[in-house]
Order: C-alpha cells, then structure tokens, then sequence
C-alpha cells in the first residue's frame, strides 16, 4: 500500500532540479511554492506549474502574479 496521499496538491520536485532551474524569460532565480505548486519568477512576475512532479517552464503556460 502506499504513503501517498491522491488528494494532495503538491507533488515533490526535485531538489537538485530546483538547484540549476532558471526562468526561461530572465536566466533569474526561481522559488518553489509547495502550497501552489508553481515555480516562482519574481523578476518575470510569473508562476510556472509544476504538473506531476514536473515544472512546465513555458512562458504561454505560466501565470501572472498579478493575477
């Protein structure tokens, strides 16, 4: 039986992948926001979602922070 729990939003990233990810748009640093589940880009004023463990780094995917 697994620990995993279905109804969790979040899903685990990778720390080293945490380590070397940039934003595509600025090359700046990148938070990871465990509650929402998005890659953080302050400079850019984007969240990227992380789908499945997964970040989707595409800029047409992210949303804005002002949102």
């Amino acid at each position: 039986m697994s620990d995993v729990d279905p109804t969790r939003r979040e899903s685990a990233v990778d720390a080293r992948l945490l380590e070397v990810l940039v934003c595509p748009l600025t090359k700046g640093p990148l938070e990871y926001d465990r509650l929402a589940n998005e890659m953080i880009s302050r400079k850019a004023g984007l969240a990227y979602p992380v789908r499945d463990g997964i970040p989707i780094m595409l800029p047409e995917e992210a949303r804005h922070l002002d949102e």
